[in-house]
């Protein structure tokens, strides 16, 4: 029955540790497809208003390795729809580049793509969340139109003050919150119209042919081009949330380890409490010749056998489980109404999932070395048994 427990201690805590770290290795990594798949590889900004966009884009695209280049600009304003306001973001893109930086004909789940003078596409959750559809008309006003029309001083014409009226002609669905919640697109010139930057843009969206490759490429341009203009990676753009990802994977790795030890110590306090029984027994090896080397080697090999058998019951434990994670989440959400990977939270219709042959390596060695490391405490307890005290009373 001790070695059962002592077997199931370490079962238990190399299956969770790799079921776990395998979920949030898929997450992190459908998150990063995601993130990429939305945003450009590279960007090239200069934190402001940038009017010899085109020189830019020229040199950009004589580096090697650069798929595609667009223009763009952002900015958040003010929406009214449906009798509700809202403040996104206005993203204005080039309609005849756009496509080859950022695949986004591949989210639209409504209408179409194509953008005219007076249609938007807008994010699937915040047109669930104001009731918007296609065909409906919003209304948007830039905040900069407003600080200029407040400046007593300026000379721009009334039209400029005006609220631009919108048609939504398409809704996307990129799975990430963050953009389906908050990012509107329209044609380039009318977000330049919005913002009165004349011929400028916010910046350069940079498709590399291999996404892994856009640091390098972000090394070159800062090289070459003069401050203010930088060049940031999509990683740059979204550190805090891909480190709080990273950051919390390692927690969960640090804490689950903790059943390893656990489980561990149970073996190390079974196999002390054999030593006390088995105090006779040992004291008899130990008069009949078995050396030290014999003693501890017992013990050992027990805490082996146990490392051995329960990293590989694990192993197999994980991968099961893994394999019907998505089932044992919709039979726990219909029988215990426990929603284990809320989709409209994590925006993700199955619990994702990446097997790294690497970690469930090292998670099994683990449990070995722990479960072996966890018997020479009893082996050295057991050389300290002198045989003529323990035979004493036979």
């Amino acid at each position: 029955m001790i070695t059962v427990l002592s077997l199931l201690g370490v079962l238990l805590g190399v299956g969770v540790l790799i079921l776990v770290l395998s979920v949030m290795e898929g997450f992190e990594r459908e998150l990063r497809d995601k993130v990429v798949g939305f945003n450009a590889h590279v960007t090239v900004t200069n934190y402001g208003v940038l009017r010899d966009w085109r020189e830019v884009e020229e040199l950009v695209k004589r580096q090697p390795g650069v798929a595609a280049v667009s223009p763009f600009m952002t900015g958040p304003v003010l929406v009214r729809v449906n009798n509700q306001i809202s403040t996104p973001f206005i993203r204005g893109v080039d309609t005849d580049t756009i496509s080859g930086v950022i695949p986004i004909e591949q989210a639209m789940r409504g209408g179409t793509l194509t953008l005219t003078p007076d249609s938007v596409v807008v994010g699937a959750d915040w047109a669930m969340r104001y009731h918007a559809r296609v065909g409906d008309k919003i209304v948007v006003i830039s905040p900069r139109n407003i600080t200029s029309l407040m400046d007593s001083s300026s000379a721009a014409t009334p039209e400029r003050y005006l609220p631009s009226e919108f048609t939504i002609s398409g809704i996307f669905s990129t799975g990430f919150f963050e953009y389906d919640s908050n990012v509107m697109l329209i044609r380039l010139a009318e977000g330049q119209r919005l913002y009165n930057l004349g011929g400028g843009v916010h910046g350069l969206l940079v498709r590399t042919q291999d996404p892994m490759k856009a640091f390098e490429l972000k090394d070159e341009l800062n090289a070459r081009m003069a401050p203010p203009l930088t060049a940031l990676t999509w990683m740059d753009q979204n550190a805090r949330l891909f480190g709080a990802v990273a950051v919390e994977r390692r927690m969960m790795a640090f804490i689950l380890f903790f059943i390893i030890i656990v489980a561990a110590l149970g073996l190390c306090s079974t196999l002390i409490t054999v030593t006390v029984q088995k105090r006779r027994e040992i004291g008899l090896m130990k008069a009949l010749g078995a050396s030290d080397g014999q003693i501890v080697s017992v013990f050992t090999l027990y805490g082996l056998i146990i490392g051995v058998l329960g990293s590989a019951l694990g192993v197999g434990f994980g991968c099961l489980v893994l394999a019907y994670r998505n089932e044992f989440s919709w039979w726990l959400s219909d029988t215990f109404q426990v929603d284990v990977f809320p989709p409209e939270i994590y925006h993700f219709a199955q619990i994702p999932a990446t097997v790294d042959g690497w970690m469930v390596c090292w998670i099994a060695l683990s449990g070995v070395l722990l479960s072996t490391a966890a018997a020479l405490l009893p082996a050295f307890a057991a050389l300290r048994v002198d045989p003529a005290l323990a035979l004493h009373s036979e």
